[in-house]
């Protein structure tokens, strides 16, 4: 399993990493906030794209060979700006790399709910949260160490090394898992499964909390600093959200496995409290910013590994690849979503009916996850 907490740990840390330093530190890339969010959103674009038919893919050879070559293209990606250092090829690098990302992300997924039994799911999916949610919260940081160190070269050159390292430990440690049979579907079939209620349900949780994560990283700080906040607080509001996120995800796994938590009240729970962070977000000072840092923190992380080992128990076992890029794609849709949301809102009035939007989207969100539940 360690080699595929590997990857997500990759596929955050190289999202975040970069994304956090490429404005300040591209030298000749960044001409304006224009190109910057079209480098932002190649990232996030590819993934969109590409994640469902990687899925797809993984289902149809096997999710080992997907992730194996999502893990080395990664790594030839990262080289690209490495070697050229200029302009155009960190275009290409940054879109290679999201391609590579969409392979092996899903991928790592099915694989983790492969070579599990259903009785351990909730442990595993929590796991490997966990990992990924310290490659978020290390990728801005440790990033904007290595930039300062040696430039961006220098940050494209860590992931490299680590999207081979990353490869080669899993191409020793992870053993062949062969595509199941599977009858034939058609696209019909294909909607019908994803408009199911069990496959939406989770989805849709998943994508709030990606929303929610994204809002909370991203204008947390931004309210601080209209309230008079310096960079430490603020930088403290979002390290704090990160941390409940990643301490949450494993212990919430572990109390599904042992019957103490269910999937249905575990989410209805998750998205009441990350709608009740985005209502503290409202409130002035730097106590509304922590509180709705810990709130959304612990609920999104309730959310993340109830949400994957429900879609799992609910899917078939040779269509997992394709649930799992299907619902990452979910997840992108939330992590994209959720700021525009909160920024055109805020454009219109103020940062405050932003959250406060966002949280009656997420608060209806978990009314309807107790009514499923209920009934």
């Amino acid at each position: 399993m360690w080699p595929l907490y590997a990857a997500g740990f990759t596929t955050a840390f190289g999202a975040h990493g970069i994304a956090a330093n490429l404005g300040g530190h591209a030298r000749g890339a960044v001409t304006s906030l224009l190109v910057l969010g079209g480098l932002l959103a190649l990232y996030d674009g590819a993934e969109v794209l590409l994640k469902p038919v990687f899925g797809t893919l993984a289902d149809r050879v096997g999710a080992r060979p997907v992730l194996l070559g999502g893990l080395v293209a990664f790594a030839v990606a990262s080289a690209l700006y490495v070697l050229a250092d200029s302009p155009g090829w960190l275009w290409a690098a940054r879109l290679g790399q999201g391609a590579a990302a969409s392979a092996f992300s899903p991928s790592a997924s099915a694989l983790v709910a492969r070579l599990n039994p259903a009785a351990r799911h909730g442990r595993a999916f929590g796991s490997y949260g966990f990992y990924k949610s310290v490659g978020y919260t290390l990728g801005p940081l440790l990033g904007g160490v290595l930039v300062w160190a040696g430039g961006l070269r220098l940050l494209f050159a860590v992931l490299m090394v680590l999207g081979v390292a990353v490869a080669v430990w899993a191409a020793l440690a992870v053993p062949v898992v062969p595509p199941l049979p599977k009858a034939r579907q058609t696209v019909l079939d294909l909607a019908r499964r994803l408009a199911d209620p069990a496959f939406l349900a989770p989805t849709s949780a998943l994508a709030a909390a990606t929303a929610a994560l994204s809002v909370g990283v991203g204008f947390l700080p931004v309210s601080g600093r209209a309230a008079g906040l310096g960079t430490v607080a603020t930088g403290a509001a979002v390290s704090l959200l990160a941390a409940c996120a990643a301490v949450v995800q494993p212990r919430a796994g572990r109390a599904l496995d042992a019957g103490r938590l269910t999937a249905r009240s575990g989410l209805a729970a998750g998205l009441s409290l990350t709608a009740a962070g985005l209502v503290c977000a409202m409130l002035p000072g730097l106590t509304g910013i922590l509180v709705a840092a810990a709130l959304i923190g612990v609920g999104t992380g309730l959310i993340t590994p109830l949400g994957f080992a429900a879609l799992v128990s609910a899917t078939p076992q040779e269509r997992l690849g394709q649930t799992m890029g299907a619902a990452e794609l979910g997840r992108e849709l939330g992590d994209a979503g959720g700021p525009l949301l909160v920024a055109a809102v805020a454009s219109g009035a103020t940062l405050n009916h932003g959250f406060g939007a966002l949280g009656i989207l997420v608060g209806v969100g978990a009314v309807v996850a107790f009514a499923r539940r209920g009934g």
